[in-house]
């Protein structure tokens, strides 16, 4: 017999704890998540501040191009199942972007596999 993944009770959904995502591993107290910026693309690293729009990254990789997961949302969760055809150049100590648009938290499988993502470079 298999277990149920949730249960509704009054219209209330409970979720088995063994189901829920594990927040990333986190550095230092900062959190690992993913940031979308108007000019500079796409970035994930360690939140180091947030400002208004702007956004300051630690130990940043730049996700110039990935597959295996249709969206970033979809990558701040899982990762990418497809991480040899990710374009992810090597990782900056530090990035300063000025106009962030989204900024989404990562789990520590995402975390994983964006660090599994063999550099790229020309």
């Amino acid at each position: 017999m298999t277990q149920p993944q949730s249960i509704s009770i009054d219209n209330v959904e409970y979720v088995r704890k063994d189901q829920l995502a594990e927040p990333a591993q986190t550095l230092d107290g900062k959190k690992y998540v993913i940031v979308r910026s108007r000019e500079a693309a796409v970035f994930a690293g360690y939140l180091e501040s947030i400002q208004g729009r702007e956004v300051v990254l630690l130990n940043a990789r730049r996700i110039y191009y990935w597959d295996g997961a249709a969206t970033l949302s979809q990558l701040a969760e899982e990762g990418t199942s497809k991480p040899g055809n990710c374009k992810f150049p090597q990782e900056v100590s530090r990035v300063q972007l000025l106009e962030a648009c989204e900024v989404i938290d990562c789990t520590e499988k995402a975390r994983l596999s964006i660090a599994s993502v063999k550099v790229w470079s020309e």
